[in-house]
């Protein structure tokens, strides 16, 4: 049975996260605390104790699940991937993982991410909404006919349901349109902003910069990225694919699909939540599933 690991992004944290880990894994505790030494602040005291509202903080939320899933990963023993993915920030939690990026190289990018991205959040309010039950196209439509405002498709998260982002109006003028053409469901997401969509384009130079002063090695094995949706090996491509990642779409559903293809037929989720596991199948009811958290 080939096996694809996954990890999760930004919304799959919780308090208490990690913890438990923390306390029962010297491995777990030695990366902790360099994690604390990195971001020149205890993270883990917001993880272990801090409230929902402290861990919704795109600056906290982003570094703590990507450690999360990181750690699990390292103190796994069986962790053999064929394939890996991750959801928007779970892209480099993958990449760490497939040996792409050391841990601190990686939690360092993640930190100038979330930093960055917070900051574009800052000069530009502005949203995301979950639409449920309608087509792809039929959402997409919708979006490129509000004009005047920002809006575009952000996540494709699964057959019949498309996240959309872009200012609060344009995402609030979209909902209501589409609730009008047949969509179930129109639920605000309770996001810092507008994330995959041009309102990001303020943290793009930050970012890139530190992308590409990173060290990229090949990876141990494929990772399907969220813009190509394609198995990539070469650091090159891997690292333009990261930096386009932040303005694009995640397009899930054709990652997903294409891994299928490719021969993963089980899918484990590392890190906090079991969020993509539901996504999963619905792409493919067949595909077996499971986490490690």
């Amino acid at each position: 049975m080939t096996k694809a690991y996954v990890f999760p992004g930004q919304g799959a944290q919780f308090t208490g996260m990690g913890k438990e880990l923390y306390d029962s894994n010297a491995t777990a505790k030695a990366l902790f605390d360099q994690a604390n030494d990195i971001l020149g602040f205890d993270i883990t005291d917001v993880m272990f104790e801090g409230s929902a509202e402290d861990l919704k903080q795109t600056k906290i939320t982003q570094p703590a699940v990507f450690l999360h899933s990181v750690i699990v990963a390292k103190t796994m023993e069986n962790f053999n991937p064929a394939m890996l993915a991750g959801h928007s920030l779970g892209e480099i939690s993958a990449l760490v993982a497939a040996d792409v990026l050391s841990f601190e190289d990686g939690l360092k990018l993640v930190s100038t991410r979330a930093t960055a991205m917070q900051k574009a959040c800052e000069q530009n309010p502005s949203t995301m909404a979950a639409i449920l039950g309608l087509d792809d196209a039929d959402v997409e439509s919708v979006c490129a006919e509000i004009s005047d405002e920002v809006v575009v498709a952000a996540n494709y998260n699964c057959p019949g349901q498309l996240v959309i982002s872009g200012s609060n109006e344009g995402v609030k003028i979209a909902c209501e349109k589409l609730l009008e053409k047949g969509a179930k469901r129109a639920l605000p997401l309770p996001v810092g902003g507008a994330f995959h969509s041009p309102l990001m384009e303020p943290a793009k130079t930050e970012l890139a910069d530190a992308i590409n002063n990173a060290d990229f090695s090949k990876p141990a094995c494929p990772v399907y990225q969220n813009v190509s949706t394609v198995g990539e090996t070469d650091p090159q491509v891997i690292k333009a694919n990261l930096i386009a990642q932040l303005t694009a779409p995640v397009k899930w559903t054709q990652s997903v699909q294409n891994m299928v293809s490719d021969g993963a037929s089980e899918f484990i989720e590392v890190g906090p939540g079991r969020a993509l596991q539901g996504m999963i199948k619905k792409v493919d009811r067949a595909l077996q599933t499971s986490g490690v958290s």
